[in-house]
Formats: structure tokens, sequence, C-alpha cells
């Protein structure tokens, strides 16, 4: 059956600076975005509250907002009945009960951060660095019972480069993926899709990372080491400890010269620079913050540094 409105009602479900592009694009497209539903509020310190950076676009915007903390509260249930949403549209945003997601005639689509199958979870982007990816890309799907295994509508796929960290891709894929958004609505409009079930048998998984899974082995591959770091920058932070104290590291560059030394030694070479030695050769420091410290670049830290840690380990 072919739906057609001649005004689409959408509703938008959305909360970090990923989703923004998206809202941001069906909005100056013109769609009719009925309500805009965000994550609470959350303590800021001496901050007060902190808005989400969607609540922020659709309040500026004229849009209303719902930010309910329980997706199966009654009350909420029935706020979100009442704009009779022909679509919604979500982008990072939390996991939807059924009596959410099945609500609009159109159903509810969801933007992903990866090519689905693969890196189905929470941190897709993070993964798919960390574990050496050279290609990844952005996937529309309808939402179903298990997270991220809907039926596929559109997919985008993109390079990763070799030093990207997930920051630069993150920043990347947020416009494509609004593209990819605003393309799936279109067609969604027109009655001009064709779902594809997922290949179960291909899917990969993508798990929230906590600090823990920040910690650095160097006890691994130049590549893994590097890939690791990068995948992890510039947030939550790769990290390891220098002289008992949190030393986190952003950026690296490969450096295949044989170790001298066993893996976490922090080596000041004559020419200029920082590295760590790895089982197979060494990272090249790039940007690295050191407990309390604001951020360095490796030769801020090389000249605050040098005479202090020469010779330290990195565990």
């Amino acid at each position: 059956m072919i739906f057609m409105f001649a005004a689409m009602r959408i509703v938008f479900m959305g909360t970090p600076e990923f989703a923004v592009p998206s809202l941001q694009l069906l909005w100056k497209k013109g769609y009719d975005i009925s309500a805009v539903v965000t994550a609470p509020d959350r303590p800021g310190g001496r901050l007060g509250l902190i808005e989400s950076a969607v609540k922020k676009f659709a309040l500026k915007h004229g849009l209303a907002v719902l930010q309910p903390e329980k997706l199966k509260a009654p009350e909420f249930i029935e706020q979100l009945r009442a704009y009779r949403a022909d679509l919604q549209v979500v982008v990072a945003f939390r996991m939807l009960p059924e009596v959410v997601w099945a609500m609009p005639p159109l159903g509810t689509v969801n933007l992903h951060a990866s090519l689905l199958p693969k890196y189905r979870g929470a941190a897709p982007i993070h993964w798919a660095i960390i574990n050496g990816e050279t290609e990844t890309g952005l996937t529309t799907f309808r939402i179903r019972h298990a997270v991220d295994t809907g039926d596929i509508l559109f997919q985008e796929r993109l390079d990763i480069g070799e030093n990207e960290t997930a920051g630069e891709l993150h920043d990347r894929m947020m416009h494509v993926g609004a593209q990819l958004v605003l393309r799936t609505v279109q067609a969604i409009e027109r009655g001009d899709i064709h779902p594809q079930p997922q290949k179960e048998d291909e899917a990969t998984y993508a798990p929230k990372i906590f600090s823990e899974t920040c910690h650095i082995c160097f006890d691994r591959p130049t590549v893994q080491v590097h890939n690791f770091i990068r995948g992890l920058s510039p947030s939550p932070g790769a990290w390891a400890y220098l002289q008992g104290k949190v030393f986190k590291i952003f950026r690296t560059l490969k450096e295949y010269t044989p170790p001298s030394l066993p893996p976490g030694h922090i080596i000041f070479p004559p020419s200029g620079g920082v590295w760590v030695t790895t089982v197979d050769g060494h990272v090249q420091l790039i940007e690295v913050q050191l407990e309390s410290k604001r951020r360095l670049s490796a030769e801020e830290f090389r000249n605050g540094y040098q005479k202090k840690i020469q010779g330290a380990q990195l565990t």
C-alpha cells in the first residue's frame, strides 16, 4: 500500500550533535516537524541543567519538544499519539518500545552509523576504526524489536583515512547521514522504497565503550595500537598510566623502526618527537594529555617533561 500525504507529519527523535544536521535538513526542506523527542536535561554542575543539542535547535526554531524520562509512560504515549505523526525519524536516540515505534502509519526509520548488519550497537564509529576497517558507511532502516536488525532502506559508503580519528569520521558522517535521512524520507513520501532484510550471518557488533575499554595495551602490533588510539579520539580517549597517573593519547602516527626496548617505553629520538614502543615498532605521539593538565602537542610534551620521565614506561 502506498501512503501519500499533502503535508507529511514527522516526529523527530534524537539527542546529540550527530542528530542535528538531519533535523535541520528536514526542517529546511519544509517538512512538518510536528514534535521533537529528546533526552531530559542533565545536571551540569555550576552550569545548571544542560540541554541536548537537538533540544537547542528545536527551541531556536519553534518546534515542540518532548523530554520523557520513560518512553513507556502513559502520559508520554498520549502526548506522542496526539501529534498524529505519519512517520517517525530516529537519529542517535535510545531504544524505543514497540508502542512507540509501531505508532505511525508509515513506521519509524532510524539512521545508523555503519553498513548494517556490520557494527550493530552503541559505538559503531569507534569500533570500525579500532578494528582497522578502511570502509564504513551509514544505513537507514525500519525499526523492529531487536536493536539494529530492521530491514535496510538505503546505505551510503565512506572510506576511512588511515590516520582519521573517530571524531573526524563522526563529523563527516553526521552530514552525509543527514542527506541519507532526507533521501529516505523523500522516498517514503513517494512510496518508492524497497526494504531489504539484513543478512544475519554477516552481523558484527559494536558494544558500548567504558573507561576500562580505553586502556591501551602496547604489547600489540603498531597498527593495532595506532587504530585503538584514533578509534577512541577525542572521546572518551585512550589512556595508559604514566608514573601512576592517567596519560591520554589522542593522536599518533605509525613508525616501524624496530624497538630497542620492551613495549610501552617512551623514547625521545635525537631528531625530535616522542615515540612509544610496541611489539614490532613504535607509535609516534602527536597529541597527549597528562592527568589534570591541558592537551599538549608532542613537542610541548617533550620540552616540558623529557627530563622528568626519561626512560619511563606506560602501563
